[in-house]
C-alpha cells in the first residue's frame, strides 16, 4: 500500500508547530531554518503516529498557505479519543466546522486550525459493511 504524507504550508510555521503540539500532542522531529531570513523551509512532525510536513510560504515556488475557511484539502486524522482531542484543539485555538457526532461510519468532528487547514478527527466504527451503511443512510446517498 502506498503512503501519502501531507505537506502543509503556513504563514508562520513556528507558531503552527506550537499549535499542533498544544492541540494534537504533535512531536516535532525535524526543522530546517534559513539562517538569513529565519523562515522555516521544511519541518516534520508526528501526530498519533502520522507523519506530516510543513513549511513557511514560498511565493517564488508558488507555495502559499490556505486562506482562512478556504482550503481544497482536508486532513483526516484517526484517533482513539475524538472528543478529548477535539476539545484540546478547540482550547488551543481551532474553530469548529462541524461538532463531534456519531454517524453510521463512526464518531467524528471537523475543525479549522488557526493556519487555515481543515481537520476531520475521527474514530471509525468497527467494520461496517456497505449493506449496513446503505441501511443507515437510507436515500440520502447512493453507496456503491
Amino acid at each position: 500500500m502506498a503512503t501519502v504524507t501531507p505537506y502543509l504550508c503556513a504563514k508562520d510555521t513556528a507558531a503552527a508547530l506550537e499549535f499542533y503540539a498544544a492541540a494534537f500532542g504533535a512531536v516535532e522531529t525535524s526543522r530546517w531554518t534559513d539562517p538569513a531570513t529565519g523562515t522555516i523551509g521544511h519541518a516534520e512532525f508526528t501526530v498519533e503516529g502520522a507523519v506530516l510536513m510543513i513549511a513557511d510560504e514560498w511565493p517564488e515556488g508558488g507555495v502559499y498557505a490556505p486562506d482562512p475557511g478556504r482550503t481544497a484539502v482536508s486532513l483526516v486524522l484517526t484517533v482513539d479519543d475524538v472528543d478529548g482531542l477535539f476539545a484540546r484543539a478547540i482550547a488551543a485555538g481551532a474553530t469548529v466546522d462541524r461538532p463531534v457526532t456519531d454517524s453510521p461510519y463512526g464518531r467524528g468532528g471537523w475543525l479549522y486550525d488557526p493556519f487555515g487547514h481543515r481537520w476531520h478527527l475521527t474514530a471509525p466504527s468497527a467494520d461496517v459493511s456497505k449493506d449496513e451503511l446503505r441501511e443507515a443512510v437510507g436515500d440520502e446517498y447512493v453507496i456503491s
